[in-house]
């Protein structure tokens, strides 16, 4: 392949970077994967250059990443036992104001909201796979049974039953910024204050705060599910640790309102965040996990 040819394909990969880290990321919830799934397929790419003989370089490009991150969800299992307390997906974490760069481009989706990724955590990787690719990216049916090794049915069946758990599920929807900034503020308030009650009014009735410490760093070791039950657990912190969260600095984490708070002498950095539902807080995820942050500015 001359010169010519590899600038020309390089500069048609880069045209198509931010739509593959979507996918990715979608894919696994993890951003670092996603960028070391890019990364493969443009050395696949490379490798096979112009005598692939490709007609729709973003098509083959998704189904090249999409091939990859099934291969990192088939063997996630093997990591996340040696895992402890809940998983949380890798949060992207932009400033309010950056409307620039692929992570900002990539988290403006609804699809990639903590609630959602949380859900798809629950698929099996063939059923995220061409749930994910399918409904999201338009991939037949026949090129995700290619890379499932199944029948075009059986790809089918999979998507179909991802469908479900995620309607049951219900994620709530993304909140307007405006109403995630007076929700936060209320709730923010009403934990510094210590008010138990306002903070349960606070609390959508099916609410629940998820931590993840990875087994490295203090937060809830399950998730606890209830306004009361998590009114009293932040209170709790609260009157432990302080107000670590006055210290917060406003971030948008995966396109929603939240939190990056920095460490002090008794607690560690974290990365929180919030889902609404109705004008209620409907989950707290709260990630400390280090090696979940190390993309954190």
């Amino acid at each position: 392949m001359n010169d010519i040819g590899t600038t020309g394909l390089a500069l048609a990969f880069e045209d198509n970077r931010t739509h593959l880290l979507a996918v990715a990321y979608r894919l696994t919830g993890s951003w670092a994967d996603a960028e070391d799934a890019v990364q493969e397929a443009w050395l696949r790419l490379h490798r096979a250059g112009e005598r692939a003989g490709i007609r729709d370089l973003r098509a083959w490009l998704t189904v090249a990443v999409g091939r990859l991150c099934l291969d990192r969800l088939r063997s996630a299992p093997v990591r996340r036992e040696r895992h402890v307390g809940p998983w949380l997906p890798e949060p992207v974490v932009t400033d309010l104001d950056d409307g620039d760069g692929p992570a900002a481009a990539v988290v403006r989706d609804e699809g990639v909201r903590m609630a959602a990724l949380v859900v798809l955590e629950r698929l099996t990787p063939d059923q995220r796979v061409a749930f994910v690719l399918h409904d999201a990216f338009d991939v037949p049916f026949a090129e995700i049974a290619g890379l499932l090794g199944c029948s075009p049915a059986a790809a089918r069946q999979h998507a179909s039953r991802a469908r479900r758990i995620v309607a049951d599920a219900d994620p709530p929807p993304r909140a307007a910024l405006a109403d995630q900034q007076k929700i936060l503020a209320e709730f923010a308030a009403a934990i510094a204050g210590g008010d138990l009650e306002a903070v349960v009014r606070l609390l959508h009735p099916d609410a629940v705060l998820i931590g993840d410490g990875g087994g490295v760093e203090s937060t809830a070791r399950r998730p606890i599910v209830g306004p009361d039950r998590i009114a009293r657990f932040l209170l709790g912190l609260q009157r432990k640790y302080g107000d670590t969260a006055g210290d917060g600095r406003p971030v948008l984490v995966n396109g929603d309102l939240g939190l990056v708070v920095p460490a002090t002498a008794a607690t560690a950095r974290r990365v929180v965040t919030l889902s609404v539902r109705d004008g209620l807080v409907a989950a707290v995820y709260d990630v400390v996990d280090p090696g979940k942050l190390t993309r954190v500015p």
